[in-house]
């Protein structure tokens, strides 16, 4: 195993052997569904003081790609640990006490999701979802991304950092089995893929929003 992290990402080098990669795509066999974005503009007044709410629907202009969701608990306890070790070595040390629901990303050629950021930390961003104790009051701190496959071209994961009021695009080489942890207000996107389909899986883990 080999890392690689800065104060702002953290990953670690083909963790994840193929056979698991390929096991963890065949969770989304005959779940797939258009992925949405959030497309609301701006916060209502009611928003400011309950929480954003978000309006996820289909836009083509911002994302293609198509995804499936789970929550088999092997996944978890393979993952779980390697984020605790991220927001350790990194710095980070954020509060987290769960993770969503898992997401299995597959982008075809011409697929992509143009830069954005998972989430704030903030107030505004708290779940407010008192049936499931999980994520009610939580916000999403943590963002992840494991490539579950490398047999296509293009669809390169980069980062958008600001130096001296420059924007820098850092690309990621990620290969099959590559975990990227990162703080979720960190904008990040995924290049259009030219050749092949690119599949990953993706999740969020979260804790009480900064105070």
């Amino acid at each position: 195993m080999s890392l690689y992290f800065t104060n702002e990402w953290f990953i670690f080098n083909q963790v994840i052997d193929k056979k698991t990669c390929n096991k963890i795509k065949r969770l989304a066999k005959g779940n797939w569904e258009d992925a949405g974005v959030d497309t609301s503009k701006g916060t209502t007044d009611e928003e400011r003081k309950t929480g954003r709410k978000g309006d996820y629907k289909p836009d083509p202009k911002t994302r293609i790609s198509d995804v499936a969701w789970c929550n088999d608990q092997w996944v978890y306890d393979l993952t779980w640990p390697y984020m605790l070790e991220a927001n350790q070595e990194s710095g980070w040390c954020l509060n987290i006490k769960a993770a969503e629901s898992m997401q299995i990303t597959r982008y075809k050629k011409g697929g992509f999701y143009s830069f954005h950021k998972d989430g704030m930390s903030d107030h505004l961003s708290t779940y407010n979802n008192p049936k499931n104790a999980y994520m009610h009051g939580h916000v999403r701190k943590i963002s992840m991304s494991i490539i579950l496959n490398d047999n296509f071209e293009g669809g390169a994961f980069e980062f958008a950092s600001y130096n001296k009021e420059k924007c820098v695009i850092t690309p990621i080489e990620a290969k099959a089995g590559d975990l990227i942890f990162f703080c979720s207000g960190m904008e990040h996107r995924v290049a259009p893929v030219t050749k092949g389909v690119r599949y990953s899986l993706v999740n969020w883990f979260v804790g009480p929003p900064v105070i």
